[in-house]
């Protein structure tokens, strides 16, 4: 019922905005950052947008400075950014603030630079804990107020964590004092982000940070816990546009609202692994994902 929902959501659009998009088609500069993730949504928002009549101009593997600097000056006119990036990197705000109230912010304070925020997805990249599914089972583990009464009572879970979110000050010791229990350092294992997914999987640790959406969640059948007391920033995923460019081509906003509706963690993650674990091209797992929802 979902994909048909969807399907029909596509077609609707599709169908509004075909004569317009066709009957002007146009240079669209569509940008993306150097990772599994931004390479396939740049690769299935130039497919996509291809396919409604623009001449794309793709520039995929971008540094994220480079490309919001290449966005800011009009190199680029779209790409997909996240909320949490451009809230503490590219406007320098710290404070704690919940979904919603992230993606309002930066909305604004982007505005301001002649960039516009369109509709998020519910795809969220941002850290999380994970267990492997039959361990999270048998514990009875479905959130980190969980996992933190588990620890408290037993003290022999351990943790795979890379450097930085183990050091940060957003990072581990303030999730712990704010959940109400500690790992303790010895059942701490600090590795390299690529490292602590099949450390996870194959037992040695019983606990790990991810991210959210990466495609070795699903692939290792790992369950990501519940942040039921809302400790990670938002790093939900939206397309952001240039207003001048949205000015001219205002049908673009809806089109990508379109996209961006078909998008969540499950799916990325899903995504992703096509690409990371199953070694299936980008443009091969984009081009897949667009047939499947009507959008090529």
């Amino acid at each position: 019922m979902r994909i048909t929902l969807k399907r029909c959501l596509a077609a609707l659009a599709m169908a509004s905005l075909f004569t317009t998009a066709t009957a002007s088609a146009t240079d669209l500069a569509v940008g993306g950052k150097n990772f599994t993730e931004q390479q396939i949504l740049t690769s299935m928002t130039s497919q996509y947008l291809e396919s409604l009549g623009y001449d794309v101009d793709k520039r995929a593997g971008m540094g994220s400075g480079v490309l919001r600097k290449a966005q800011e000056n009009g190199q680029v006119d779209l790409y997909w950014e996240y909320t949490g990036t451009s809230l503490i990197v590219y406007n320098k705000v710290t404070e704690s603030l919940n979904p919603e109230e992230t993606y309002q912010r930066v909305k604004a304070l982007d505005a301001a630079k002649g960039l516009v925020w369109l509709k998020p997805s519910a795809a969220n990249n941002t850290y999380a804990l994970a267990m492997r599914e039959d361990d999270a089972a048998t514990r009875d583990i479905a959130s980190i107020s969980e996992l933190a009464a588990a620890v408290n009572a037993s003290g022999d879970l351990t943790l795979a964590s890379n450097a930085e979110f183990y050091a940060r000050d957003d990072g581990l010791g303030p999730l712990e004092e704010l959940y109400g229990f500690s790992f303790g350092r010895a059942n701490v294992r600090r590795m390299d982000s690529g490292l602590t997914y099949p450390a996870l999987r194959d037992g040695e640790v019983e606990v790990s940070v991810v991210f959210a959406t990466d495609g070795r969640i699903p692939a290792f059948n790992l369950r990501v816990l519940e942040d039921d007391l809302a400790y990670f920033p938002s790093y939900a995923l939206a397309p952001v546009v240039r207003e001048d460019t949205l000015a001219a081509f205002p049908e673009l906003e809806t089109q990508m609202n379109v996209l961006s509706s078909l998008l969540d963690d499950t799916i990325m993650a899903g995504l992703n692994a096509q690409v990371d674990v199953e070694r299936v091209s980008i443009e091969q797992v984009a081009e897949n994902f667009l047939a499947i929802n009507g959008l090529n």
